[in-house]
């Protein structure tokens, strides 16, 4: 399986167009590498792509990657579909970007179906460019369990012979969702097989908790890119010169700390892993920081937009 980072920031991208912030002005002056928000391409055959959410970026995103370009046709392209890992705003705004592509197939939690059919009325817009195929990924039911934020999906096959679910891992709504309900699945992660292989990829840009069965999820792939947003839960208030605001209130478990992410990583040295979806303000930017030279001495990798990994 081939996977491409075609964005590794948080919303607003790196830097953030109205972000003053140290790191941002180093950006600016080509001290740092910019980055497009969060989104990722993956294919079993080279010939069919599956995007993993679909950022505001993703036209510059496609277009900077050779291999999904569009062709031989005059309409043709490699773009098979989307799977959704929520209904946020920075995950699916791309869609309208890809208006028009014909029978593509979007896969989502049936709660972020909702959102994009009401809320943000994407669905309806989009099906009058082109009909698209759109799939609530229902989550198997386990006998006697009342519990609807648990199960994972049944399995679906993609297209260039790869096998995905999704496991849904918070219940935080999106912020244009009125009254939204709390019981519901609201972000999940995406799990992707090669059955020919056994390679797996686990895809979690949005972990607000560590949810039972996570480490069960993580020792079952060979290759796992997790919420990497924030290296502290003071780190956004600090930024912004602002106490009341912090990674708790965004949905995103911090790097370091007793229960952050980086000592949860660390009880699976033998796992491929890899931090995604850096907030303009996280130090992991700045790749000499001590913050990137932890991570990188616990054995966690903090890639750069581009990058292609084999699973």
């Amino acid at each position: 399986m081939r996977v491409k980072l075609l964005g590794t920031a948080a919303g607003g991208g790196f830097p953030q167009w109205n972000c003053g912030c140290a790191l941002c002005a180093r950006c600016r002056r080509g001290e740092l590498p910019s980055r497009f928000q969060d989104s990722v391409a993956v294919s079993g055959n080279g010939r069919d792509w599956w995007l993993l959410n679909a950022s505001p970026d993703i036209r510059v995103q496609l277009e900077a990657t050779s291999a999904l370009a569009a062709g031989p046709g005059p309409r043709d392209t490699p773009v098979r579909g989307v799977l959704l890992t929520d209904a946020e705003a920075d995950h699916t705004l791309g869609l309208a970007v890809l208006r028009g592509g014909a029978d593509l197939t979007v896969y989502a939690a049936p709660p972020v179906h909702e959102a994009l059919s009401t809320a943000l009325p994407l669905r309806g817009l989009l099906d009058r460019y082109a009909p698209w195929r759109w799939q609530d990924t229902d989550p198997l039911t386990t006998q006697g369990s009342t519990d609807r934020t648990a199960a994972a999906s049944a399995p679906f096959t993609l297209s260039g012979g790869l096998t995905a679910t999704l496991h849904p891992v918070g219940t935080k709504a999106p912020k244009y969702v009125a009254a939204p309900a709390t019981d519901v699945p609201w972000a999940s992660a995406v799990r992707i097989e090669d059955p020919a292989t056994g390679g797996a990829l686990l895809y979690a840009p949005c972990l607000a908790t560590w949810p039972d069965g996570f480490d069960d999820l993580l020792a079952s792939v060979t290759c796992a890119l997790v919420d990497g947003t924030f290296f502290s839960a003071e780190e956004l208030g600090q930024a912004v010169r602002s106490p009341d605001a912090g990674q708790s209130l965004m949905g995103h478990l911090p790097v370091s700390g007793p229960g952050g992410t980086l000592t949860r990583l660390a009880r699976h040295p033998d796992l491929r892993r890899l931090y995604t979806h850096f907030n303009n303000t996280n130090p992991l930017l700045d790749p000499s920081s001590d913050a990137a030279d932890e991570v990188r001495r616990a054995g966690v990798e903090v890639p750069e937009d581009g990058r292609e990994l084999t699973v």
